[in-house]
């Protein structure tokens, strides 16, 4: 009972962060947060930094990833600093690999990829378990394979599903022309296209489409990934660790392979892009993995434990740090400028 009570109340706030960001995301006063002031440009003026909502809701979105994680392997009873360890070291290969890989394959320095940051995640995730494992050694309980790579699965399902609304922010990966498409797409998304506008959206400076009715592939991937996360949530929390991991994996990327054919931003060359070959070799690779690796049973997890974790205090000085380190890095814009001027309100002086 607890466990739905639990999944409820997160699909509550989920449905209604999302319902909120679909209405209000594609708009041009979505996009810029805040502006930092560097140097002067002039008499009365300076040039700026520009901090985005895209920052803003990725960082929120690994927020909620973590803080799930954290929930799931606490109701497992796992060592809190094996799990910390093991996220540090998916973490620091996973968010220098979002720019190299965008580098390597959409041939631009000034940009990020999360589906090949994933990837990388993905192929380092067993692997930094058992380093974790090894690094503690008999000092903690060591980190069950199958159930925190299952955890681990579900926390970044969530974290992606809820990472798009930063993409509506930004105006990125988006969708095809509705005008382009079927009749039944025509049909199906004719009230809930997307339209952007603002020179700076990237679907405006690079796809020419301001005004547009595009097919909202961004909504539809939240949509699918944070119900996705609900569902292996709650095999995860009746002791269904393997259906769990499979299940997480197989839909983000089985559909991150499907969704490409509805995309119309560049995505690699070839007619199989880079990022459907990599969706289709991390679901592989993780079906090897459960092959090979014997799951051991374990009792069910106790959602109450998996919340009383988060009143650790090194668990949220840790979330309130990722969250930082997360919305520097992806926040901070390096292909818009701005310029911003100060003056006085001299009746209220």
């Amino acid at each position: 009972m607890n466990d739905l009570l639990f999944l409820i109340g997160l699909g509550f706030i989920l449905a209604h962060f999302l319902g909120w960001g679909f209405k209000h995301l594609p708009a041009e006063r979505w996009q810029m947060l805040a502006v930092v002031p560097l140097r002067k440009a002039g008499e009365d003026q300076w040039l700026g930094s520009n901090l985005t909502y895209y920052g803003f809701f990725v960082a929120t979105s690994q927020l909620f990833s973590m803080t799930l994680l954290f929930i799931l392997l606490g109701a497992m009873g796992l060592s809190i600093p094996g799990t910390m360890l093991a996220i540090l070291i998916v973490l620091a290969c996973c968010i220098p690999a979002a720019r190299l890989i965008a580098m390597l394959v959409e041939k631009k320095r000034h940009t990020f990829t999360i589906g090949g940051a994933s990837f990388v995640g993905i192929l380092l995730a067993p692997w930094s378990i058992q380093l974790s494992n090894t690094i503690l050694g008999s000092t903690h309980s060591e980190l069950p394979l199958i159930p925190v790579l299952s955890a681990m699965s579900i926390a970044y399902t969530l974290g992606e599903g809820l990472g798009r609304l930063g993409c509506i922010s930004y105006g990125c990966c988006y969708g095809k022309p509705l005008k382009d498409s079927n009749k039944i797409l025509q049909w199906l998304f004719f009230r809930f296209s997307f339209i952007f506008y603002g020179s700076t959206k990237k679907v405006v400076y690079e796809g020419q489409m301001a005004g547009e009715k595009l097919i909202p592939i961004q909504a539809i991937t939240c949509v699918l990934y944070t119900s996705g996360a609900l569902i292996g949530s709650y095999l995860f929390l009746i002791g269904l660790f393997t259906p769990a991991l499979i299940f997480t994996i197989a839909l983000t990327q089985l559909w991150r392979i499907l969704s490409e054919i509805l995309r119309a931003d560049f995505r690699g060359f070839g007619n199989i892009s880079a990022y459907q070959k990599m969706g289709m070799m991390s679901v592989l690779y993780i079906f090897g993995v459960i092959y090979f690796v014997h799951a051991a049973p374990y009792a069910n997890p106790e959602i109450l434990d998996g919340i009383g974790v988060l009143w650790n205090p090194s668990v949220i000085l840790g979330l309130q740090l990722l969250w930082l380190v997360f919305f520097f890095t992806f926040g901070r814009s390096s292909v818009t400028s701005s310029t911003i001027s100060f003056e006085l309100i001299k009746e209220n002086i």
